[in-house]
């Protein structure tokens, strides 16, 4: 016979019942009369046995087993619209599988049946729940006379305990629950208590599974703050600071089963340690500038202070068509949470010599800086740095100058991007300003930059993506002379204007081409996903230069063209083909390969 879900004046329970795996047989016909195709659709969702068809299997006792737990994961569908007064039939060849002994069970199976009659849906008749914490928000369905979903009940209960964690009540838990079915008013009362607890402190936290960390650094990067009132927030940013350093490869923070008779409550933060050293390599190519390749070894925990220790190295221009060789050593220290528990410091050092089309230098750079992380996504530095620059350029690299320069670089980046490898929605602001004293042949001043880029989704899935990026700079206070190579700003390239040739315009002062004081630059793209992991790109770039800050001589420039992307676990990988629509410093097409999108 069917089994009726009958309730009267009895509890309901919410609980839903785990699947387990499921087995296929002959035949399953699966019918739900009066229902909906929303609930129908949710019903064959749920079925065990319908997935049991899908897989294929066919081991009768499996199948069987399958059978009996059919009845509770319909249930919990029913219960999930509303409906708390079914009818539910389960039949194997005929004979209802609830009835069927689990010590006989049938050796052969052909045909099942599942049959549902969902009944009326009821409606809350009473929807109280309390005590609820000052400006905790229900879910709006949670009401009398709105459909008695279940779900509503779990999140209305998850919505009041939260409010309570929210303002310090770390140990808030539901305390009872009375739910009745009144069938003859198709109507469900919820009554649920919460038992807040006591609010709390942060008591003390103690690290467990660390092997070269020390104790009392997990704790300052933490930065649980001890002695002021529980926060959940708190403590998922502890956790957050944690793995931020990179040197654990998972963190799990916990919370002591019982406060501590002053009302704090401690906590333990378990961390795996990732292996402590990390090499790796890439490569970007263009058609102008030639092969790129770097190559860097890393220490995530040097000092046993999750102190991170890089040394990076580069070779560039392999190939390419004007200039000569690049290369660059590169070093870096990291040590988080110093001053507070978001704010790191950085030493480096790079060595770096330059071949282009207008100069030739080698640079030496010193640099000590902090960096504030005063959200997610806002991040702030400021340093100090001192930069020897020895310069050739003008006619056949005939004027030489040394620029010594003491500089002050601030910055600031507010990143909103969903993704930033693959952005297709939100927005990215990095603006600089890095005053400078010059020594020697260099003058002073400062350059600033911003750099915008926005990003806009056509489509739901983000198959379409509107991608734009525009980017100024100026050099100001200093004479271009006197000002260092590295400063004066040039267009062209894979950075800025893709279809022209990599740093290919710059200004013309005095018969000496140079980089300028002044830059602007646009970009657009369309990004189309074409397949799971292909995507067509079409962009357009223009870039101007000019000889003062926006000011005197200038001229400008443009490209266009097309794009691959094939996503990988690293980011998407780049081939970008360009030409040239405007201005006279291109060469033709200009073939460019990365990973990650171009901007």
């Amino acid at each position: 016979m069917a089994h009726r879900l009958r309730f009267g004046a009895t509890c309901v329970g919410l609980a839903l019942a785990v699947a387990a795996p499921a087995a296929a047989f002959d035949s399953l016909s699966f019918d739900a009369p009066g229902a909906g195709s929303e609930l129908r659709a949710a019903l064959r969702g749920a079925s065990l046995l319908v997935n049991a068809e899908r897989e294929g299997l066919s081991d009768p006792l499996e199948v069987f087993s399958i059978a009996r737990a059919e009845y509770g994961r319909l249930i919990g569908a029913l219960y999930e619209a509303g409906h708390y007064s079914a009818l539910i039939s389960v039949r194997i060849d005929g004979r209802e599988a609830a009835e069927i002994s689990p010590l006989a069970p049938p050796e052969v199976i052909g045909a099942i049946e599942v049959e549902i009659t969902p009944g009326p849906v009821f409606v809350f008749g009473r929807a109280e729940i309390g005590p609820l914490a000052p400006g905790t928000e229900l879910p709006a369905g949670f009401a009398p006379g709105r459909t008695a979903e279940s779900a509503l009940m779990r999140d209305a209960a998850r919505a009041a305990v939260d409010g309570w964690r929210d303002v310090g009540h770390a140990k808030a838990e539901t305390a009872d629950d009375r739910i009745v079915a009144d069938h003859r008013a198709e109507q469900l009362d919820a009554e649920i208590d919460i038992a807040p607890g006591p609010r709390l402190r942060f008591g003390d936290l103690s690290p467990q599974g660390q092997l070269r960390t020390r104790p009392e650094r997990i704790i300052e990067i933490a930065g649980l703050p001890t002695g002021e009132v529980y926060s959940p927030q708190a403590v998922e940013q502890a956790a957050t600071r944690l793995r931020r350093t990179g040197t654990f490869a998972s963190v799990a923070v916990r919370e002591a089963e019982t406060p501590n008779p002053d009302d704090t409550l401690d906590f333990s933060v378990s961390v795996v340690e990732a292996p402590p050293r990390r090499i790796g390599a890439g490569a970007e190519f263009d058609t102008e500038d030639g092969l790129r390749l770097n190559a860097f070894w890393m220490h995530r925990n040097l000092l046993g202070g999750a102190e991170r220790f890089r040394i990076e190295g580069e070779i560039g221009g392999i190939g390419a068509r004007s200039g000569g060789i690049d290369y660059r050593l590169r070093t870096e220290f990291t040590r988080p949470a110093t001053f507070t528990p978001d704010t790191s410091l950085s030493l480096g050092a790079v060595i770096e010599s330059e071949d282009q089309r207008d100069f030739a230098a080698e640079r030496a750079r010193l640099r000590a800086s902090i960096t504030h992380l005063f959200s997610d996504t806002l991040t702030a530095e400021a340093g100090i740095e001192f930069q020897i620059e020895r310069a050739r350029f003008g006619v056949n690299r005939s004027i030489r100058r040394t620029f010594g320069t003491v500089a002050l670089p601030l910055g600031v980046i507010w990143d909103r991007r969903d993704d930033p490898l693959d952005a297709s929605e939100g927005f990215y602001v990095e603006a600089t300003a890095t005053p400078f004293l010059g020594i020697a042949d260099a003058g002073s001043g400062a350059q600033v930059t911003l750099d915008g880029r926005g990003y806009y989704a056509l489509d739901a899935d983000g198959d379409i993506v509107l991608a734009g990026r525009g980017m100024l700079g100026a050099v100001i206070g200093a004479e271009i002379a006197r000002t260092p190579r590295n400063y004066l700003f040039y267009s062209g390239g894979g950075g800025t204007v893709r279809g022209q040739p990599f740093e290919s315009l710059g200004v013309t002062v005095d018969g000496v081409d140079s980089g300028g004081q002044g830059f602007a630059a646009l970009s657009g793209e369309v990004r189309a996903r074409v397949r799971e992991n292909v995507g067509l790109v079409g962009f357009a770039d223009a870039g101007y230069v000019s000889t003062g800050a926006f000011s005197g001589a200038a001229d400008w420039h443009a490209g266009a063209g097309v794009g691959v992307r094939y996503d990988t676990a690293v980011g998407p990988l780049r081939l970008d083909v360009g030409l040239p629509v405007r201005g006279d410093t291109g060469r033709g097409v200009q073939v460019y390969i990365g990973i990650g999108q171009a901007f």
